[in-house]
């Protein structure tokens, strides 16, 4: 007999999603991350429909000193073009009419898989902001760690290496928000966003466990589209902490000891790290690290007794207040997806 495949809701799945008393439950997603990228992260539109195209200055014009009577020669900068890709992330449910028809309430259950198809996106999105790399998968964007990734590159003053060896690794990313230096972009004529649209319902092919084609059912469907890429224009506004050793953090031992050497110690390379921001007064600074080195930047703080960590009060990205770490007034952001399993930075 033809059966669904995983990649659709069945009966076993709709009846994990009842209370005893027959209504649909409230699901407690405990597959939920902290990704707040979008508390920060400014949004232009591209001037293309499928990448944006940057012009960055490679080189400043000549001046001169002269007298009175003398001339001087005329000059010109030079520019680059850049273009950064814009990726299209998306999601599409379908559920079978018949199981839809055993819901009292058929919005609702097509509202549990709409959240957790939002929340499968969110975290997809936040993973490639920081590892999307083209050249591996053109069909994404290119994230923060692969322009930062070498410590020989032509950006290597905003690279500072924890010294941590192996593929236990972990990173901190500064990022200075604004329009003039690094910002997220979506195609030209678009809104910004993440897009759904319910396509009512339609005739739908269905496959087997096996992939194997069984015919056609009729079914709900929803279709969800994010389209996204990332545009550092000015390199000189972001900076990456890398090669942190994870062990190093848990235990505050090492290279991560309170007391531990200057070039090694997080709390002293984000100190760095702010410095080569040029003007901080022309962006939106924010730090990003998983909760591993969140923990520790705390504990480790309270060890030094330092007054330059501090809670802030603030807006969330939809308007709701809320508190947050800051260091040195530059605001500390939780993502789950930057990893504790990064390769080595060399």
């Amino acid at each position: 007999m033809a059966t669904l495949p995983t990649t659709n809701l069945t009966l076993a799945d709709w009846a994990k999603r009842r209370d005893p008393d027959g209504s649909m439950a409230d699901i407690a997603n405990i597959l939920s991350q902290s990704n707040e990228i979008l508390d920060d992260g400014v949004f232009k539109q591209a001037n293309g429909p499928t990448s944006h195209r940057v012009t960055v200055a490679t080189g400043l014009p000549d001046v001169y000193w002269r007298q009175v009577n003398q001339g001087v020669y005329p000059s010109h900068g030079t520019t680059a073009q850049i273009d950064e890709g814009i990726g299209m992330l998306e999601s599409r449910s379908e559920v079978d009419i018949a199981l839809a028809n055993l819901e009292d309430d058929a919005r609702a259950l097509r509202l549990s898989e709409a959240r957790m198809r939002l929340e499968a996106m969110n975290q997809e999105m936040a993973t490639t902001m920081f590892y999307g790399n083209t050249a591996a998968n053109p069909e994404k964007f290119m994230g923060i760690a692969p322009r930062y990734s070498s410590l020989s590159a032509g950006n290597k003053q905003n690279i500072f290496s924890c010294t941590g060896t192996g593929n236990a690794l972990t990173s901190i990313y500064l990022v200075g928000w604004s329009d003039e230096t690094c910002h997220f972009i979506f195609p030209k004529g678009s809104s910004a966003g993440l897009e759904q649209k319910d396509l009512g319902e339609q005739s739908v092919d269905v496959f087997n466990a096996s992939n194997t084609y069984t015919g056609k059912m009729q079914a709900l469907v929803d279709w969800f589209c994010w389209k996204m890429g990332l545009v550092v224009k000015d390199w000189r506004y972001a900076a990456r902490i890398c090669n942190i050793l994870v062990s190093d953090l848990t235990a505050l031992a090492t290279t991560q000891a309170p007391t531990g050497a200057f070039t090694t110690n997080i709390l002293h390379r984000m100190a760095e790290a702010i410095y080569r921001i040029p003007n901080l007064g022309m962006c939106k600074p924010a730090f990003y690290m998983n909760r591993t080195v969140h923990s520790a930047l705390s504990r480790m703080a309270m060890e030094k007794q330092s007054s330059v960590l501090n809670i802030e009060q603030g807006l969330s990205s939809f308007g709701t207040a809320r508190q947050y770490l800051s260091f040195m007034g530059i605001p500390i952001r939780r993502c789950d997806a930057i990893l504790n399993t990064e390769a080595q930075v060399s």
